[in-house]
């Protein structure tokens, strides 16, 4: 019995042995960060699952936890919208490249108003989010939509209430265009919202639940959140002077000069571009990852699933209104920063 007993205790052991490698051997990807990609990630990796078995266990958990998450190495790469500066970069031992671009949009709530209905400068809406312009019939905002009735109703300021790459894009746009904004709160990925009535939620699609239940509401998201909710967006006002409704096109004009050699860990800021169709609020999404990681399987890995969505993965990209990486760019990122991560 006891020599029975030992033969099940050994073959289950062994079983389970098995079944360790075999969860080692496809081993999901792990990353965490930004909730801007999340909806084109998600895309991404179902396809790329369905074609080589391969998961991506993403939390999207904003910018700034994906940047604590990296540093922390509980994942092989954090997501973020804000870029890391080039000396922190050195500091940490890390490489960071553009995954994808997209847009940031304000979007509202008014009764009678639709997508595209209202239209907005960036002095104007700067004004709004610092709480200068409180109601939504204030002649300055009349002024810009003549012949709209506008109602006699406080604005409510939803912005996100943890770090986050979209604010950092948001507000790097805030401060290009208002001085008071530049001087007052600023850009960065967490600011002191000056409004009275400013309410934070969690995450982009936090801040798309609270525009979407809350009458009178203006804050901003990626645009994927608005699309897939419905949100009516504002016309913004681009450098140009034309009004401007985001999509893939507007954002890809936005996108069409930059220059990626000239900033370290290809940081630069896609805002208030030149160009007659440019939308003004343009960001990429970064990834960031070790140089020596501690996982070498986990980061080939990584690199072969963002491999296969710049080759792939453009189709999915402008379905979703994002802007997939040129083949110039992408060819640059693979000999210029891959190269620096350690595989082997």
């Amino acid at each position: 019995m006891n020599t029975k007993r030992t033969l099940l205790k050994t073959v289950a052991a062994a079983a389970l042995a098995t079944m360790a490698m075999g969860t080692a051997f496809a081993a999901d990807i792990t990353g965490a960060g930004a909730t801007f990609p999340f909806p084109i990630y998600a895309k991404w990796a179902e396809a790329y699952k369905k074609e080589t078995g391969i998961g991506l266990n993403y939390q999207s958990i904003g910018s700034s936890g994906g940047i604590r998450q990296i540093r922390a190495k509980t994942v092989a790469f954090g997501a973020s919208d804000a870029p890391v500066p080039g000396a922190e970069l050195d500091k940490d031992g890390m490489v960071q490249f553009p995954a994808v671009i997209g847009g940031t949009v304000p979007v509202f709530n008014l009764d009678g108003f639709a997508k595209g209905d209202l239209r907005v400068n960036g002095a104007v809406l700067a004004d709004m989010f610092l709480g200068k312009i409180s109601k939504w019939n204030d002649p300055k905002l009349a002024a810009l939509n003549p012949g709209k009735k506008l109602p006699d109703l406080t604005i409510t300021i939803v912005h996100r209430a943890d770090g986050s790459g979209t604010t950092y894009n948001w507000t790097d746009y805030l401060t290009s265009v208002s001085k008071d904004w530049a001087e007052g709160p600023g850009k960065g990925a967490a600011v002191k919202w000056p409004a009275p009535t400013s309410v934070g939620g969690k995450g982009n699609e936090g801040v798309a639940a609270n525009v979407s239940r809350t009458k009178g509401a203006l804050g901003y998201v990626e645009y994927a959140y608005a699309k897939k909710n419905n949100i009516p967006v504002l016309a913004l006002e681009n450098k140009d002077g034309k009004y401007v409704m985001p999509d893939d096109l507007t954002f890809a004009a936005a996108a069409a000069n930059a220059d990626w050699s000239k900033a370290p860990g290809m940081g630069i800021s896609l805002v208030s571009q030149p160009g007659a169709t440019a939308y003004p609020v343009v960001t990429a999404s970064f990834i960031l990852m070790y140089k020596e990681p501690a996982d070498k399987a986990q980061s080939v890995e990584v690199l072969k699933f963002f491999d296969w969505a710049y080759k792939n993965g453009k189709g999915l990209a402008t379905d979703l209104d994002y802007v997939p990486l040129p083949d110039v760019l992408t060819k640059q990122i693979r000999e210029k920063t891959w190269s620096q991560i350690k595989t082997k």
